[in-house]
C-alpha cells in the first residue's frame, strides 16, 4: 500500500507540474516580473492589396543607390507583391488566399476554381476527386536568375489534401501562368520580374530577406 501511495503521489506531482507548465503565462509573469515569450506556429497571412503596395515599396528602396543592402519582407508582402501583381498566377476568382514562410519556403494558398485545370487532363484521375472550387496551395523558394529576373520554384502543389506528383507540376504552373515563360525559367517554376540590383533572396525564420548586389544597383 505504501508503494501505491508513493506511486499515487507521483502521478500527482507529475500532473500539478504539467498543469503548471501549460498555465505559466499566468502566474510566472508574477513571480519574474517579465512576459512568457511562447514559440508560435507559423502563422497564415491574408493576401491584400496593401500587402503587395508595400513589399513593393521596400523592393523598391532597395533598388535606390543610396538603399539598403538587404530587405526584409514578411510572408505575406512578398507573395502579395508576386502572386497579385508581377506572376499573377492566383486566378481572379480565388478567395481566402494567404502566405506564410514554414521552414526555408514560402507557402501561398487560396480557395480557386478547379474545372478549367481539371478539364486540360493535367491533374489525372486527381480531378475525378475534387470539388469544383477546392484550395490550391503552393510551396517553394526563389532564385535569382538573372538582372531583372526571378524564379519561384515550387517544390510542393496541393489540392484540396491530394498532392499534386512532382512530374505533374510543370503542366500545372504552364496552365496557371498561361504559359509565360522566359528562357532560363525552370520548368517547375513561375517567372517573377525583379529590380536588376537584386543578388539573392533567402527564408527562414517567417520572413523573405532580399540582399542587393553591389554591382547591379541602379545608377
Amino acid at each position: 500500500m505504501g508503494c501505491i501511495a508513493r506511486l499515487g503521489c507521483l502521478i500527482l506531482l507529475v500532473c500539478l507540474a504539467i498543469g503548471a507548465w501549460f498555465t505559466r503565462a499566468t502566474w510566472l509573469p508574477k513571480i519574474t516580473g517579465k512576459p512568457v515569450v511562447t514559440s508560435a506556429a507559423p502563422g497564415w497571412e491574408p493576401l491584400t492589396p496593401e500587402a503587395g503596395a508595400a513589399g513593393k515599396k521596400k523592393l523598391d528602396e532597395l533598388a535606390r543607390p543610396s538603399g539598403p543592402v538587404f530587405t526584409n519582407l514578411s510572408a505575406t508582402e512578398v507573395a502579395s507583391y508576386v502572386f497579385q501583381t508581377v506572376a499573377r498566377t492566383i486566378p481572379a476568382q480565388a478567395d481566402s488566399a494567404e502566405a506564410a514562410v514554414i521552414g526555408d519556403a514560402l507557402f501561398v494558398r487560396a480557395v480557386v476554381p478547379v474545372r478549367e485545370i481539371a478539364g486540360t487532363g493535367v491533374l489525372g484521375p486527381l480531378a475525378g476527386l475534387l470539388n469544383d472550387r477546392e484550395r490550391l496551395q503552393l510551396g517553394g523558394t526563389f532564385h535569382v536568375i538573372r538582372p531583372g529576373l526571378s524564379e519561384f520554384e515550387v517544390r510542393e502543389i496541393k489540392l484540396r489534401d491530394f498532392k499534386v506528383p512532382t512530374g505533374a507540376i510543370p503542366r500545372l504552373l504552364q496552365q496557371l501562368s498561361h504559359g509565360n515563360r522566359p528562357d532560363g525559367v525552370a520548368p517547375n517554376a513561375l517567372a517573377v520580374t525583379t529590380p536588376p540590383s537584386l543578388a539573392d533572396v533567402r527564408i527562414a525564420n517567417g520572413k523573405v530577406t532580399l540582399y542587393k548586389s553591389t554591382t547591379g544597383a541602379e545608377q
